[in-house]
Protein backbone atom coordinates (compact mmCIF):
# COMPACT_ATOMS: atom_id res chain seq x y z
CA UNK A 1 0.00 0.00 0.00
CA UNK A 2 2.84 2.61 0.63
CA UNK A 3 3.98 1.99 -2.65
CA UNK A 4 1.57 2.43 -4.03
CA UNK A 5 0.55 5.66 -2.14
CA UNK A 6 3.83 6.99 -3.20
CA UNK A 7 3.37 6.57 -6.54
CA UNK A 8 0.37 8.59 -6.35
CA UNK A 9 2.03 11.22 -4.21
CA UNK A 10 4.79 11.24 -7.25
CA UNK A 11 1.77 11.90 -9.95
CA UNK A 12 0.02 14.57 -7.55
CA UNK A 13 3.17 16.30 -7.87
CA UNK A 14 3.66 16.15 -10.87
CA UNK A 15 0.58 17.15 -12.62
CA UNK A 16 -0.71 19.60 -9.22
CA UNK A 17 0.49 22.64 -8.26
CA UNK A 18 2.25 23.82 -11.59
CA UNK A 19 4.39 27.10 -11.86
CA UNK A 20 3.52 27.75 -15.45
CA UNK A 21 6.69 29.86 -16.95
CA UNK A 22 7.68 30.91 -20.36
CA UNK A 23 10.78 29.09 -21.81
CA UNK A 24 11.38 31.05 -24.58
CA UNK A 25 15.19 31.48 -25.40
CA UNK A 26 16.56 33.42 -28.67
CA UNK A 27 18.28 30.05 -29.50
CA UNK A 28 18.07 26.76 -28.06
CA UNK A 29 20.13 26.05 -24.58
CA UNK A 30 22.09 23.06 -23.12
CA UNK A 31 22.53 22.42 -19.48
CA UNK A 32 24.60 20.10 -17.45
CA UNK A 33 23.67 19.16 -13.84
CA UNK A 34 25.24 16.60 -11.31
CA UNK A 35 23.29 15.87 -8.58
CA UNK A 36 25.10 14.62 -4.81
CA UNK A 37 28.50 15.26 -6.73
CA UNK A 38 30.18 12.21 -6.51
CA UNK A 39 34.05 13.01 -6.19
CA UNK A 40 34.49 12.13 -10.24
CA UNK A 41 31.47 14.44 -11.21
CA UNK A 42 34.06 17.14 -10.28
CA UNK A 43 37.63 15.25 -10.63
CA UNK A 44 36.63 13.32 -13.82
CA UNK A 45 33.69 16.14 -15.42
CA UNK A 46 35.82 19.13 -14.95
CA UNK A 47 38.68 19.02 -17.00
CA UNK A 48 36.42 17.91 -19.63
CA UNK A 49 33.73 20.58 -19.38
CA UNK A 50 37.50 23.27 -19.00
CA UNK A 51 38.51 21.89 -21.96
CA UNK A 52 35.05 22.53 -23.72
CA UNK A 53 34.79 25.83 -21.94
CA UNK A 54 31.51 25.63 -20.56
CA UNK A 55 30.00 25.01 -16.85
CA UNK A 56 27.99 23.40 -15.47
CA UNK A 57 25.51 22.82 -11.90
CA UNK A 58 26.12 20.85 -9.24
CA UNK A 59 23.42 20.32 -6.84
CA UNK A 60 25.32 20.04 -3.42
CA UNK A 61 23.65 17.98 -0.24
CA UNK A 62 25.77 18.97 2.67
CA UNK A 63 24.70 16.14 4.82
CA UNK A 64 26.72 13.54 2.00
CA UNK A 65 30.03 15.57 2.36
CA UNK A 66 32.58 13.56 3.24
CA UNK A 67 31.39 10.35 2.87
CA UNK A 68 29.81 7.72 0.84
CA UNK A 69 26.46 7.14 -1.83
CA UNK A 70 25.90 4.14 -3.99
CA UNK A 71 29.36 2.75 -2.54
CA UNK A 72 31.28 6.12 -4.48
CA UNK A 73 33.27 9.10 -1.96
CA UNK A 74 31.40 12.42 -1.86
CA UNK A 75 32.59 15.72 -2.33
CA UNK A 76 34.74 17.50 -0.13
CA UNK A 77 34.63 21.21 1.11
CA UNK A 78 38.04 21.58 -0.90
CA UNK A 79 35.95 20.17 -3.99
CA UNK A 80 33.23 22.49 -3.34
CA UNK A 81 35.12 25.67 -3.71
CA UNK A 82 37.30 24.37 -6.51
CA UNK A 83 34.31 24.17 -8.70
CA UNK A 84 32.41 26.83 -7.58
CA UNK A 85 35.93 29.08 -8.07
CA UNK A 86 36.33 27.70 -11.61
CA UNK A 87 32.58 29.46 -12.09
CA UNK A 88 30.07 26.25 -11.64
CA UNK A 89 26.89 26.62 -10.39
CA UNK A 90 25.98 25.54 -7.33
CA UNK A 91 22.34 24.77 -6.33
CA UNK A 92 20.35 22.61 -3.59
CA UNK A 93 19.82 19.23 -3.40
CA UNK A 94 18.46 19.37 0.33
CA UNK A 95 20.95 18.74 3.22
CA UNK A 96 20.30 15.20 3.68
CA UNK A 97 19.28 13.82 0.65
CA UNK A 98 15.83 13.96 1.67
CA UNK A 99 13.05 12.81 -0.01
CA UNK A 100 9.90 15.09 -0.11
CA UNK A 101 7.66 11.77 0.04
CA UNK A 102 9.35 11.13 3.40
CA UNK A 103 8.77 14.10 5.40
CA UNK A 104 6.36 16.82 6.43
CA UNK A 105 6.60 19.86 4.28
CA UNK A 106 7.83 21.97 7.35
CA UNK A 107 10.66 19.13 7.87
CA UNK A 108 11.33 19.86 4.41
CA UNK A 109 11.83 23.07 4.44
CA UNK A 110 13.83 22.85 7.88
CA UNK A 111 16.14 20.57 6.13
CA UNK A 112 16.03 23.16 3.09
CA UNK A 113 17.42 25.85 6.08
CA UNK A 114 19.96 23.50 7.15
CA UNK A 115 21.54 23.13 3.56
CA UNK A 116 21.56 26.82 2.95
CA UNK A 117 23.24 27.52 6.05
CA UNK A 118 25.81 24.87 5.36
CA UNK A 119 26.71 25.85 1.82
CA UNK A 120 27.00 29.77 2.67
CA UNK A 121 29.04 29.07 5.52
CA UNK A 122 31.50 27.70 3.30
CA UNK A 123 30.65 29.63 -0.32
CA UNK A 124 31.21 33.17 1.57
CA UNK A 125 27.03 33.68 1.81
CA UNK A 126 26.63 32.18 -1.80
CA UNK A 127 22.72 32.04 -1.83
CA UNK A 128 21.64 28.57 -4.13
CA UNK A 129 18.68 29.75 -6.46
CA UNK A 130 18.04 26.65 -8.33
CA UNK A 131 17.08 22.95 -6.92
CA UNK A 132 16.84 19.73 -8.34
CA UNK A 133 14.27 17.14 -6.55
CA UNK A 134 16.75 14.35 -4.60
CA UNK A 135 14.95 11.26 -6.15
CA UNK A 136 12.84 12.81 -8.72
CA UNK A 137 10.72 12.74 -5.61
CA UNK A 138 7.70 15.40 -5.78
CA UNK A 139 5.17 16.23 -3.40
CA UNK A 140 2.26 18.63 -3.60
CA UNK A 141 3.25 20.00 -0.34
CA UNK A 142 6.94 20.42 -0.70
CA UNK A 143 6.63 21.53 -3.99
CA UNK A 144 4.64 24.40 -2.93
CA UNK A 145 7.95 24.86 -0.13
CA UNK A 146 10.70 24.80 -2.82
CA UNK A 147 8.62 27.13 -4.98
CA UNK A 148 8.66 29.77 -2.73
CA UNK A 149 12.48 29.52 -1.75
CA UNK A 150 13.61 29.41 -5.34
CA UNK A 151 13.61 30.25 -8.76
CA UNK A 152 12.90 26.79 -9.82
CA UNK A 153 13.40 23.24 -9.64
CA UNK A 154 14.92 20.51 -11.50
CA UNK A 155 12.98 17.04 -11.72
CA UNK A 156 13.33 14.15 -13.43
CA UNK A 157 11.10 13.39 -15.90
CA UNK A 158 12.08 13.03 -19.42
CA UNK A 159 11.69 15.53 -22.00
CA UNK A 160 12.41 19.03 -23.25
CA UNK A 161 11.55 22.29 -22.11
CA UNK A 162 9.45 24.05 -24.64
CA UNK A 163 6.84 27.11 -24.94
CA UNK A 164 6.32 27.02 -21.42
CA UNK A 165 7.01 24.57 -18.58
CA UNK A 166 6.63 23.99 -14.87
CA UNK A 167 9.32 25.84 -12.96
CA UNK A 168 8.85 23.95 -9.80
CA UNK A 169 9.58 20.69 -11.66
CA UNK A 170 11.20 21.23 -15.07
CA UNK A 171 11.91 17.87 -17.42
CA UNK A 172 15.33 16.73 -18.10
CA UNK A 173 16.90 13.61 -19.25
CA UNK A 174 19.30 11.38 -17.47
CA UNK A 175 23.51 11.43 -17.97
CA UNK A 176 22.80 8.15 -16.74
CA UNK A 177 24.78 4.51 -18.04
CA UNK A 178 21.23 3.03 -17.23
CA UNK A 179 19.42 5.82 -19.40
CA UNK A 180 21.43 6.99 -22.41
CA UNK A 181 20.61 3.67 -24.60
CA UNK A 182 17.36 5.00 -25.13
CA UNK A 183 18.03 8.03 -25.84
CA UNK A 184 18.49 9.54 -29.98
CA UNK A 185 20.71 11.93 -28.35
CA UNK A 186 21.23 13.85 -32.07
CA UNK A 187 17.26 14.08 -32.29
CA UNK A 188 17.00 15.28 -28.86
CA UNK A 189 19.59 18.22 -29.59
CA UNK A 190 18.25 18.60 -33.09
CA UNK A 191 14.75 18.81 -31.95
CA UNK A 192 15.69 20.87 -28.87
CA UNK A 193 17.45 23.82 -31.40
CA UNK A 194 14.03 23.72 -34.00
CA UNK A 195 11.71 24.33 -31.09
CA UNK A 196 14.31 26.85 -29.62
CA UNK A 197 13.76 24.46 -26.14
CA UNK A 198 15.90 24.05 -23.23
CA UNK A 199 17.17 20.75 -22.51
CA UNK A 200 18.56 19.90 -19.19
CA UNK A 201 20.74 17.08 -18.00
CA UNK A 202 21.42 15.43 -15.44
CA UNK A 203 24.02 12.88 -14.31
CA UNK A 204 26.16 11.96 -11.07
CA UNK A 205 29.34 9.77 -11.00
CA UNK A 206 31.57 10.09 -14.13
CA UNK A 207 34.23 7.38 -14.51
CA UNK A 208 34.47 4.49 -16.55
CA UNK A 209 32.86 1.54 -15.34
CA UNK A 210 29.86 3.93 -14.08
CA UNK A 211 27.19 3.36 -11.66
CA UNK A 212 23.79 2.83 -13.71
CA UNK A 213 23.78 6.84 -12.18
CA UNK A 214 26.70 7.94 -14.10
CA UNK A 215 28.53 7.91 -17.30
CA UNK A 216 31.76 7.49 -19.04
CA UNK A 217 33.87 10.52 -19.32
CA UNK A 218 33.73 9.37 -22.95
CA UNK A 219 29.97 9.95 -22.63
CA UNK A 220 30.10 13.46 -21.08
CA UNK A 221 32.16 14.45 -24.20
CA UNK A 222 29.98 13.59 -26.93
CA UNK A 223 27.16 14.75 -25.42
CA UNK A 224 28.70 18.59 -25.24
CA UNK A 225 30.31 18.29 -28.42
CA UNK A 226 26.34 16.72 -29.70
CA UNK A 227 24.91 20.19 -28.40
CA UNK A 228 27.38 22.22 -29.91
CA UNK A 229 27.12 20.87 -33.06
CA UNK A 230 22.97 21.21 -32.99
CA UNK A 231 23.86 24.98 -32.65
CA UNK A 232 22.28 25.04 -28.97
CA UNK A 233 24.12 27.60 -26.32
CA UNK A 234 25.65 25.54 -23.24
CA UNK A 235 24.81 27.40 -20.30
CA UNK A 236 24.38 26.30 -15.94
CA UNK A 237 20.95 25.98 -15.02
CA UNK A 238 20.40 29.11 -13.32
CA UNK A 239 22.31 31.38 -15.78
CA UNK A 240 19.92 29.90 -18.87
CA UNK A 241 16.64 30.53 -16.44
CA UNK A 242 18.26 34.51 -16.22
CA UNK A 243 18.65 34.32 -19.80
CA UNK A 244 15.06 33.65 -20.54
CA UNK A 245 13.73 35.76 -17.74
CA UNK A 246 15.39 39.07 -19.16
Amino acid sequence: MSAFLDKMRRRGGRYLGVRSAPVRPERGVFSLSFDDIPVTAWTEAGPILEEHGVTATYYVAGGLSGGQNLGLPQFTTDHLQALFGAGHEVGCHTFGHTSALAVSPADYAADLDRNAAWVAERLAGHVMTTFAWPYGDVSVGAKAVVADRFKLARGVRDGVNAGSADRANLQAIGLESRRLPGYDLEALMAGTAARTGWLVAYGHDVMDGPTPYGCTPDDLDHVIRLAKAAGLEILPVGQAWERMAT
